[in-house]
């Protein structure tokens, strides 16, 4: 059987025996009844748990809208013609509205980067500016301890608009709602204190209530104050098939709910080999953002098993503390002990790539060089068809698959996720 994998703007094939294959780990088909532009507006017409919008803001206010940068597929694009409409009915003035996007400790865009993603309506209309950390307020501190220091442009608007779209994540649970302020406009102090807590067992993907990152998340946003969000569900192929807008917490909650439907998938038994791609551009532009789908496969993969982890990386590892631990740690348990000594935003995903060395053998298919990938303790390979048959040598003739073509978004369920 004929799979085929995204790696960033190109798709490679794979021949799977049929009768090994578990089965591919695509999204559910799930009937929605609106899509794109037209789902945002309706759900700018029907918020869940406030006025709308316009009746909430006041001309004369400055608004901050917070949306996330180009290592998401977050489509700013087509989600803010819509809201730009509802703040003017509202009164609200052109030049009394920023876009701030959502860095957290990723890189600055180019101009060019930005007016792809604002959009060129947006970009003409309104300013368009970047998390600037080096101009933050401090807010307060959570009551675990993590410090609340934001862009001062979101901190001393009158109105706080969050963007965003919601997806599971390995430790903060899903994407989405809160996360655009903490980590998405926040100091690097303030995101390591948070991220510091994905070592505990319920800092996990799917999960929310009792998971301790997303609450300090939320607190961190309450003392804030968020007044609107608007997020959007993307299926396989970045398309908008749901949105939800209103409160930061309730209107979150229905669009992880929605989420679940469509991209939890059960699984009865582990296999011995897993092949995941990230899902392609732009979510495996570096290793750093590929990760993700190596941290949903480990839920899929028998101990011992293999993961065919598959991302363009063509911008490297992404980020210099996670590339100074991967290459400079002597052996891949290392990393899982230095990461209990000291915790270090960045660090976290090499440990967690590390941990996920200790129960299985990634195989990685990128744009890396191979000795670079043999020193982060992978083993390269330069296609899928490659990586697989490696595999099969390695866990035997019988060895059993499953294909998770979309892995940055799909989280196997099979009953044990915080084991």
């Amino acid at each position: 059987m004929e799979l085929s994998f995204k790696i960033g703007n190109r798709t490679q094939t794979v021949q799977v025996p049929e009768e090994r294959l578990l089965g591919i780990l695509e999204p559910n088909d799930v009937p929605v009844a609106q899509t794109g532009a037209d789902a945002v507006r309706q759900a700018l017409e029907e918020p869940i748990g406030t006025p709308r919008l316009r009746e909430i803001v006041r001309p004369g206010e400055k608004i901050a809208i917070v949306t996330s940068d180009i290592t998401r597929p977050m489509p700013t694009w087509q989600v803010m013609p819509a809201l730009l409409d509802e703040l003017y009915a509202a009164g609200v003035a052109r030049e009394d509205i920023t876009l701030v996007f959502a860095l957290g400790s990723h890189r600055c865009h180019t101009k060019e980067e930005m007016l792809h993603l604002a959009g060129q309506r947006v970009w003409e209309e309104i300013s368009c500016v970047d998390l600037d950390v080096s101009d933050c307020v401090h807010v307060g501190v959570t009551s675990r301890g993590t410090p609340v220091d934001l862009d001062r442009r979101v901190a001393e608007a009158d109105r706080r608009i969050c963007l965003g779209n919601i997806e599971y994540h390995y430790f903060a649970g899903y994407s989405g709602g809160a996360k655009a302020i903490m980590p998405g406009v926040s100091t690097r102090a303030a995101i390591q204190s948070n991220h510091s807590r994905m070592v505990e067992p319920a800092a996990c993907a799917g999960k929310l209530e009792g998971n301790p990152v997303r609450e300090d998340i939320e607190e961190a946003a309450a003392m804030v104050g968020v007044d609107f969000i608007l997020n959007v569900v993307l299926d396989a192929h970045k398309e908008i098939i749901c949105a939800v807008a209103g409160d930061v917490t309730a209107a979150h909650r229905a669009g992880c709910a929605f989420l679940d439907t469509l991209y939890r998938k059960e699984v009865k038994e582990r296999a011995d080999i897993v092949l995941v791609s990230q899902g392609g551009a732009p979510k495996d532009l570096n290793l750093y953002q590929t990760q993700k789908a190596l941290d949903n496969a480990k839920h899929a993969v028998k101990p011992g098993g293999v993961i065919v982890l598959m991302g363009s990386c063509k911008e490297g590892l992404g980020e210099k503390t996670f590339e100074e631990w991967m290459t400079s740690a002597p052996t891949a348990h290392s990393l899982i002990d230095r990461i209990q000594r000291e915790f270090r935003l960045g660090g976290h995903k090499a440990a967690a790539i590390a941990m996920v060395l200790e129960n299985a053998d990634i195989y990685l298919v990128s744009e890396l060089e191979d000795e670079l990938v043999h020193s982060l303790f992978m083993t390269p390979y330069h296609s899928v068809q490659e990586a697989y048959e490696a595999a099969v040598v390695k866990c035997g003739p019988e060895a059993t698959v499953l294909a998770m073509p979309y892995g940055g978004s799909t989280l196997p369920w099979t009953g044990d996720l915080e084991t």
